[in-house]
């Protein structure tokens, strides 16, 4: 029997509409099966996905498209090798089960059983501000009563990304953390190239790069404090090509926490790259009670499709916006006593150091090591620390005194102090052996003739509080604390924890719980982070500090390699920087280079000639005419030090409106120096600009022509030739609106 046209017309009609129906019911029922929970900033989106079993992956890490809706199209467009585990792109990958890679979890139940499933229960986000927001993701093991909340913090305008997850023990018996990482990233692309760091004493911020192969890259530290000296913890990657400060796509991301961190890289057989990062899990394992829960560390990333430069503003943006102390305020120019006197001072010395510092012009006078203890004097590195009380040969009237001095010479007061530390040659030593961290069986090692408080123990917390509570109760008007650390831990062992593998854990937890209570007692005291060097940088101990000191290399030559580095992960405003007698640069090279931070002298100001006191006397104005935009500019790093016979670093402020360029020679062969002009960066293309040298030894004249007008345009694609060679090492412009 054959139909009409016209009834075979509406039959097929009506099938194609019944198929379309029947796929249309099956699309929305598989889209009803799956969560999407993307988290986005302006630029940059993280999209994770549960499945119908609930098990959570994460879809997507890139530049944020313009349709959310378009993310779930992206794994189609991958066609790699096959994932055997179906775990691989967890963003919490546990141990045990079926996953066949570096876990960001492993755990023994209560009874004994090591596996563990994490499955999708629920997620949240919350609006905090216009510009930050939290979205919480809670998984569960389906067999065990214990789950894990992921937190992904939004910073939107500065594009970062803080990552945390909070596991909870709700068994009825202690589950043992055997590791506990903060995050667990899953990246795409064709290759991807890791710069990370390594250094020691005086030789801070060493880049290395180079093309992550297959297997796991480790970055940590097992130092238990000072975690920065062999090897800091912040990385880059850079996707599908090495990246440059205006080109490439780049992750830069650092752990937040000021003991052992664990950073895993780890190239899988799909060739996409797992990046595991947190507390180093090093003799760590860690008993979590019933009804308890462990918070682990912050892990912090910030993502670029434009290159190094950007990605660091953006962390620089935030750091001052969000977690540096006072990171949008000002900061003290200091003198300070060490390169002058070490440890040999007294009263009548340091009344004549007051007077250098209102003649230098700087805002405060910092006392370093060498004032305290009595039956065990501070006199040399050997003796005293613990003992934190004034040597009353050297200041026989108190630091009262000596604050009272200072502010009648017009200068506020400064003090060095190393409350964690102690001396085997000390009072405390002798009173409390219990409170120091030492193996019971082993002979004691020491790093610089001393030993570690334990942190751990709730008394010793009291005792480093104390010291400085006491301070500031018999001398309120102490206006800055330079806070070192310069020992490692050796043989790990405290008298007061029931199990020995909570100490590092537990030691850097009473660190932080020593601050809060010192900066919920002290809110705006400004206080330097001082550790050897820049042995212990990073955002979880800068939360407490208004600034960091980078390395007790004051080298400015070598001041320029280490400053550049650190400048990708920490703003300005938070670099000390000290004018020494170190190396063979002239004085005005040393304090150019300085000025590039928060400014400071260590020098015998008695002993410059007239024509280097003023110089240093004009500096000083000088760097307070510019300091504002060094301090809350956009920085760009104009030309490398390790490419380029002149390095050159450019400081805008919001408005494009004002500049300051830093060029140094650092290379001295024959005939080095800036051949080419420097093209600059961050300026408004339409504007014009005034140019001219700034910070002139006295008696030089510039090679500048001053005052000369230039389109931003010009300078932004010609540049400008600083005129940097053997004979002006150091050039500083300042570029200005032309109104």
């Amino acid at each position: 029997m054959k139909l009409s046209t016209s009834l075979h017309r509406k039959f097929t009609l009506f099938s194609k509409s019944l198929l379309f129906c029947i796929c249309a019911y099956s699309f929305q029922s598989v889209k009803a099966q799956k969560t999407t929970i993307p988290v986005e900033t302006k630029n940059t989106a993280l999209v994770l996905q549960a499945d119908k079993d609930n098990n959570l992956s994460i879809i997507y890490f890139g530049k944020k498209l313009n349709n959310s809706s378009e993310y779930g199209f992206v794994q189609s467009m991958y066609h790699q090798n096959t994932d055997y585990t179906g775990v691989a792109a967890s963003p919490y990958t546990p141990a045990g089960s079926r996953n066949l890679f570096e876990p960001a979890i492993e755990v023994t139940h209560a009874d004994g059983n090591n596996s563990l499933d994490l499955k999708f229960v629920n997620t949240n986000t919350e609006k905090i501000s216009d510009d930050v927001a939290l979205t919480s993701v809670v998984l569960k093991d389906p067999a065990y009563d214990f789950r894990v909340t992921l937190f992904y913090k939004t910073y939107f305008r500065e594009n970062v990304i803080e990552q945390w997850s909070e596991i909870k023990n709700n068994e009825k018996g202690n589950v043992v953390l055997h590791k506990f990482a903060s995050a667990d990233l899953y990246l795409q692309g064709k290759t991807f190239y890791l710069k990370q760091y390594h250094g020691d004493w005086a030789q801070e911020m060493q880049p290395e790069e180079e093309q992550i192969t297959h297997g796991i890259k480790t970055l940590d530290s097992k130092l238990g404090t000072r975690e920065s000296l062999f090897q800091p913890p912040v990385f880059m990657v850079s996707i599908n090509q090495p990246s440059n400060e205006d080109n490439g796509e780049v992750l830069l991301a650092s752990v937040e926490w000021s003991g052992n961190y664990r950073t895993d890289l780890e190239l899988d057989n799909k060739d996409n790259l797992r990046i595991i990062s947190g507390i180093n899990n090093y003799a760590s394992d860690y008993p979590l009670q019933p009804n308890k829960t462990f918070t682990t560390a912050k892990f912090l990333y910030t993502l670029s499709n434009n290159g190094t430069g950007e990605a660091s503003r953006q962390l620089q943006s935030w750091a001052r916006n969000y977690r540096i102390l006072d990171g949008n305020g000002g900061r003290l120019t200091l003198l300070n006593n060490w390169e002058s006197t070490y440890f040999d001072f007294d009263e009548a010395k340091l009344k004549q150091l007051f007077s250098d510092t209102k003649k230098l012009g700087v805002d405060l006078f910092l006392l370093d090591d060498g004032w305290f203890g009595n039956k065990y004097p501070r006199n040399s590195d050997n003796a005293g620390l613990g003992d934190w009380q004034e040597n009353k040969k050297k200041i026989p009237n108190g630091i009262a005194s000596l604050v009272k001095d200072a502010t009648a010479a017009d200068v506020k007061f400064g003090i060095w102090i190393e409350p964690e530390m102690v001396n085997p040659k000390s009072e405390l030593y002798e009173k409390h052996p219990d409170w120091v961290i030492k193996q019971p069986k082993r002979p004691e090692y020491y790093f610089r003739n001393q030993l570690e408080l334990d942190l751990s123990n709730p008394k010793v917390q009291d005792f480093v509080f104390g010291v400085v509570d006491s301070l500031f109760i018999k001398s309120p008007n102490i206006a800055y604390i330079k806070w070192d650390c310069n020992s490692v831990i050796y043989n790990a062992y405290s008298a007061h924890e029931d199990n020995q593998s909570k100490l590092y854990v537990d030691y850097v937890e009473g660190l932080y719980n020593v601050l809060k209570r010192i900066r919920a007692k002290y809110p705006k005291v400004p206080m330097m982070l001082c550790s050897g060097g820049g042995d212990r940088v990073d955002y979880a101990a800068l939360q407490y500090f208004t600034e960091y000191w980078p390395s007790d290399n004051t080298d400015p030559l070598e001041r320029v390699f280490i400053q550049w580095e650190y400048s990708y992960f920490y703003p300005a405003i938070a670099s000390a920087n000290h004018v020494t007698d170190w190396g063979k640069q002239p004085l005005k090279y040393r304090v150019d280079v300085a000025m590039m931070g928060k400014l400071g002298f260590d020098i015998p100001v008695s002993k410059l000639d007239a024509k280097d006191l003023s110089f240093c006397q004009s500096a000083v104005k000088t760097y307070d005419s510019i300091k504002n935009v060094v301090w809350h500019g956009n920085q760009y790093r104009l030309q490398s030090p390790w490419k380029n016979d002149v390095a050159s670093i450019m400081y805008v402020d919001s408005t494009a409106s004002s500049a300051v360029v830093f060029n140094y020679l650092v290379n001295n062969r024959y005939n080095s120096g800036s051949k080419l002009p420097i093209v600059l960066r961050g300026l408004d293309a339409t504007k014009k600009y005034r140019v001219r040298e700034i910070n002139l030894y006295p008696g030089t004249h510039s090679a500048i022509k001053q005052n000369e007008v230039y389109s931003g345009n010009f300078l932004m694609t010609v540049g400008l030739n600083p005129h940097a060679d053997a004979y002006r090492t150091s050039v500083i412009l300042k570029v200005e609106e032309a109104r």
